[in-house]
């Protein structure tokens, strides 16, 4: 199934071909997975926090920088031989205006299309949130609920696209300065930092997790590092994620996700399947102004 985007409600920006039955949805309707409870948690107190927003790019682009060492090592790694569990973020329309991006609800769909489509994820098993029902008690819902769900061998996939913050906030963790993906509540921005996702991912059965993280500051995100898991993020600790009107979606999800794991990073080996870190390689070479940054703690590369 492709779920498409639809112009009136600002998700309609390609077209998609559905090969067998053909569905037509508006995202505000789309059957998906949804959390079953609301979750007792609140993010950390925080203090002199910063707003660092995701940029829309509106003149020509920048020029490449240097590029990271090759993430593929060439070797497949253990397949995963149970369930496939996913959580879809994607947030272009925060409370108010001032806050707004354009793209940060295609990068979700396409996200959610190539999981399903490319990777044969279920979409029963995906928690699919954008723009206003992206609410922090939704998220952390949706982990717990995978949390409980995922056993040994199963794989979580996690993937934020929005704006990103930094303060000092009392999350745990020992860092002067921290890092954050940006929610809301229904009425307010909401900072969902670095130590709280590693609590949230604390506790799961399953080590074999990657996530995926398109905003400003996403480097940061290395707090979630642990045996099994491959994080990759669109930007360095202090870096700038853009999203871009030609491409219709974020740089590094685009790259990632919309070429990469269609087959374009299939090169080492090319053998029909595409890792998680050939896409990251792939779109570490293709990125202009983004710089991808990887953490990787899987054996060998990681095949969805």
């Amino acid at each position: 199934m492709i779920i498409k985007k639809n112009k009136k409600v600002r998700w309609m920006k390609k077209k998609f071909v559905v090969i067998g039955i053909l569905l037509a949805f508006l995202i505000s309707t789309v059957a998906v997975t949804t959390a079953k409870h609301k979750p007792d948690f609140k993010p950390s107190h925080a203090t002199d926090i910063e707003l660092v927003k995701k940029v829309t790019l509106k003149g020509p682009k920048a020029k490449g920088g240097k590029r990271a060492k090759q993430a593929s090592t060439g070797v497949l790694g253990e397949l995963c031989k149970g369930e496939k569990y996913a959580i879809i973020i994607g947030i272009s329309d925060y409370p108010g205006d001032e806050n707004d991006l354009r793209y940060a609800d295609d990068d979700a769909v396409d996200v959610y299309n190539t999981l399903v489509n490319v990777y044969r994820f279920s979409s029963d098993n995906i928690y699919l949130l954008i723009d206003r029902d992206a609410t922090i008690d939704n998220i952390t819902a949706a982990i717990e609920d995978v949390k409980g769900k995922a056993q040994t061998g199963d794989e979580v996939v996690f993937f934020f696209s929005g704006h990103g913050a930094r303060g000092i906030a009392d999350d745990g963790d020992r860092e002067k300065i921290d890092e954050a993906i940006v929610v809301h509540d229904g009425s307010n921005l909401v900072y969902l930092w670095d130590g709280d996702l590693k609590q949230l991912f604390s506790g799961f059965s399953t080590s074999r997790i990657f996530s995926a993280f398109d905003s400003c500051l996403a480097g940061g995100m290395t707090d979630l590092k642990a045996t099994g898991r491959v994080i990759a993020m669109a930007s360095t600790e202090n870096g700038y994620s853009y999203e871009i009107p030609t491409l219709e979606n974020g740089e590094f999800t685009y790259y990632f996700f919309e070429q990469g794991m269609h087959g374009l990073a299939d090169n080492h080996p090319q053998d029909g399947n595409v890792t998680v870190e050939e896409a990251f390689d792939y779109t570490k070479a293709s990125c202009d102004l983004d710089r991808p940054t990887i953490s990787d703690s899987f054996e060998n590369d990681l095949l969805l």
